[in-house]
C-alpha cells in the first residue's frame, strides 16, 4: 500500500498553527525558557462558539517569529518533533471548508493548507472516478482544546497525501491503518486531565528569518504547538507535570519521546502501540512564541470581540408613571 503524493515534510507545521521552541520577544530577540512549564497560552484556548472558527483558520498556513542563540542543544542531530499518520474512513469533499471524514462512527473535520491544494483536488478526482469515498489518507493530528478540563477537546485531521495502493512508500508502508508516529514532549497540559505528546515546530534559519519580519500575530499562531492527549500505561517516564509551587531549579522538564501510537475514534484520544526510540532528556531545537506575543494577541482578540449591549432596565418612577397602581374596588353591600 503507498502514498499517491511525495512523503510529508517533516519540517513542516504538522498542523496550521503548530509548533514551538526557542522563545522569540520582539524583532526577533531570543529568550530563554525553561521545558520546566506547558504551554501557558491554553488557558486562553478557544470557547465552544469560536471553535468552528477556529477550525476554519487551520486551512491557513502562515509563518512566525523567532532567535536562536541560547536554542537548547540538540542530544540527537536525526530527531525532530513530528505527528503524522494514517486514517481510513468515509471521506466528503467541500469547497466550503467543511470537509469530513467518518471513521467508524465518528465524523471528524478533515482540512488543507494551500499548498496541499493539489492534494485535496487529486483526492476529489480520485472518488469521482472509483465512486469510492473509502480512503486510506496520510494526515496531520490536530487537537483542539478548550479552558475548561470538563469540556472534551475536539479531533481535526490535515489531508497530506492519500494512498493508492500503487507505490511503497515510507509513511504508509510502516503505519498500519489509524497508527500515528508521534515525536514530541510527554507532559500534562493545564486544559487536559489526560497526558499529552506536545509537538513543537521544528526550528530552521528560514523560519527564523520569517519570524523577525512577522506580526506579533502571525508568530503566535505559526509557533503554536499541538498537544495530542495520549494514553500510555506504564510509560518508562513520567509525564512532566508543572508544580506552581516548586521552585524552578525543582521543576524538572518533559521528556522527548519518539512512539507509535493509535487513535482511538470515538474517544477522541491516541493509545500507546510502541516505542520507536529511548526517551531524551533534551530536546531538538523548536520554536515558541514569547508570552509577550502572546499577551499582545491576546490583548488584540478582546478588543475585537464584539460587546452584547443589555437593554436598559425603565426606572422605577417612569415605570410607576406608566404603569399606575390599580385601586381596589369596593363592592357595595346589598340592603336586604
Amino acid at each position: 500500500m503507498a502514498m499517491a503524493f511525495a512523503e510529508p515534510n517533516p519540517n513542516e507545521p504538522n498542523n496550521p498553527e503548530l509548533h514551538s521552541s526557542a522563545d522569540f520577544g520582539q524583532a526577533g530577540q531570543e529568550k530563554k525558557t525553561s521545558l520546566s512549564s506547558p504551554d501557558q497560552s491554553l488557558q486562553n484556548s478557544p470557547t465552544s462558539d469560536e471553535a468552528a472558527s477556529l477550525l476554519q483558520s487551520l486551512s491557513e498556513d502562515e509563518p512566525v517569529n523567532q532567535d536562536a542563540e541560547s536554542q537548547i542543544d540538540i542530544e540527537d542531530p536525526g530527531a525532530i518533533f513530528q505527528a503524522v499518520g494514517i486514517i481510513t474512513g468515509e471521506v466528503n469533499l467541500t469547497e466550503d471548508g467543511k470537509s469530513t471524514v467518518t471513521i467508524g462512527r465518528s465524523q471528524y473535520p478533515l482540512f488543507y493548507v494551500p499548498r496541499k491544494r493539489k492534494v485535496f483536488e487529486a483526492l476529489q478526482k480520485e472518488i469521482e472516478a472509483t465512486g469510492n469515498r473509502n480512503q486510506r489518507l496520510v494526515v496531520y493530528p490536530k487537537a483542539i482544546h478548550f479552558p475548561r478540563k470538563e469540556q472534551p477537546h475536539r479531533i481535526a485531521f490535515q489531508l497530506v497525501g492519500f494512498d493508492r495502493g500503487r507505490v511503497e512508500e515510507a509513511v504508509s508502508g510502516e503505519l498500519l491503518d489509524l497508527e500515528f508516529k508521534f515525536s514530541g514532549l510527554w507532559q500534562f497540559i493545564p486544559v487536559c486531565s489526560t497526558p499529552c505528546i506536545s509537538v513543537f515546530r521544528n526550528f530552521t534559519h528560514e523560519r527564523l528569518e520569517y519570524i523577525k519580519q512577522a506580526e506579533p500575530a502571525q508568530k503566535v499562531k505559526f509557533m503554536k504547538a499541538s498537544h495530542l492527549p495520549l494514553l500510555w500505561k506504564d510509560a518508562p517516564v513520567r509525564p512532566f507535570r508543572f508544580n506552581p509551587k516548586a521552585a524552578k531549579e525543582d521543576q524538572g522538564h518533559p521528556a522527548f519521546v519518539t512512539l507509535k501510537a493509535k487513535f482511538l475514534p470515538g474517544r477522541d484520544v491516541f493509545g500507546f502501540v510502541a516505542l520507536l526510540a529511548p526517551p531524551q532528556e533534551t530536546p531538538p531545537k523548536f520554536l515558541k512564541a514569547s508570552k509577550k506575543d502572546k499577551a499582545t494577541v491576546q490583548q488584540a482578540s478582546k478588543k475585537d470581540r464584539p460587546r452584547v449591549q443589555q437593554a436598559p432596565k425603565p426606572k422605577k418612577d417612569n415605570f410607576e408613571r406608566s404603569h399606575p397602581q390599580q385601586k381596589p374596588i369596593l363592592k357595595k353591600k346589598l340592603e336586604l
